[in-house]
């Protein structure tokens, strides 16, 4: 089920639509993808006869040669900070408005999920800025705003702008002091330029242990195999509005190489800070990916 702009601006209820879906995703599911931090240290207490030894703190023991347990505080709820890419190359292909369109469909239906489980959620949008940033609740008035928050964006005509991923992710690392769970919607390539800043936010966003997850949203076909015919064309950088004609076929090979080599930079800088990279092909569908993924991590639990 592949449901296009055209199916939501029908509907014209982004809310229900989303509701519909994620009651099919907990069908396919055996347990829940999406859990609270497991625990968090709380304090010292004196140890005292009759207690388990299990969390005896030995380093302060050395210390002080006398016995103290670590006390911990589980966290039940999960707080989720969902960021939308929502820059002018977000809204290709312009006929359907393709990345866009899987990004807010995507984040609508992990708004309905963990608002399902009562997780207190935010939205986050930016392209060269953050445009709007909302308060982190989990109360349906507050759920309500932000599907509505989402809507909008199907009709908004983005500015030219360049995105600026590391500035978004700076911002939200300055503002969000409890761990979070943080999901990003964006297609990286004009960011692929800045990477040193953008690991630099992020590897900030894990010191302060949030959990960082990032949907590299993309048309494959075009994006990443640059599969056009053998003729002329014109080609129009959304986010600066340069133009440039020429044939693929003269520059196919380097512009594949270039890429490859950005998307391996990439790959490796996620998994040395530990960061899910989710390679999100709209072509296959917001629902089958989203499915995956859902899928994959609850079987990680």
């Amino acid at each position: 089920m592949n449901i296009t702009l055209a199916d939501v601006k029908k509907i014209g209820n982004l809310e229900l639509l989303a509701k519909q879906v994620v009651e099919g995703f907990i069908t396919g599911l055996h347990k829940s993808p999406f859990h609270g931090f497991s625990v968090e240290f709380a304090e010292h207490r004196l140890y005292n006869n009759g207690d388990s030894t299990k969390y005896i703190d030995w380093k302060v023991f050395a210390k002080t040669d006398k016995l103290f347990t670590k006390r911990f505080e589980e966290e039940t709820n999960l707080r989720c900070n969902i960021v939308l890419d929502v820059s002018s190359s977000m809204y290709y292909p312009k006929e359907n408005n393709g990345k866009i369109t899987f990004s807010l469909m995507a984040a609508a239906c992990l708004l309905q999920l963990l608002q399902k489980q009562r997780d207190a959620v935010s939205l986050t949008f930016f392209s060269d800025a953050v445009q709007y940033q909302s308060e982190t609740k989990s109360t349906n008035t507050h759920l309500h705003q932000l599907f509505v928050k989402l809507s909008q964006l199907l009709d908004f005509i983005p500015k030219e702008a360049n995105t600026s991923l590391s500035t978004a992710l700076s911002h939200i690392a300055d503002r969000q002091h409890k761990r979070s769970l943080i999901v990003i919607f964006s297609d990286m390539f004009d960011n692929l330029s800045e990477m040193d800043q953008i690991m630099s936010a992020l590897q900030h966003l894990k010191h302060n242990k949030h959990e960082v997850v990032i949907f590299n949203v993309v048309d494959k076909k075009s994006e990443l195999e640059f599969d056009f015919e053998d003729r002329p064309y014109q080609f129009i950088d959304l986010e600066s509005g340069q133009k440039v004609k020429l044939n693929p076929t003269q520059v196919r090979d380097a512009y594949l190489e270039s890429l490859h080599n950005e998307k391996i930079n990439l790959q490796l800088k996620c998994e040395q800070y530990k960061i899910t990279l989710v390679e999100a092909d709209i072509q296959l569908g917001w629902d089958k990916v989203m499915m995956d993924f859902l899928t994959k991590r609850a079987k990680m639990r």
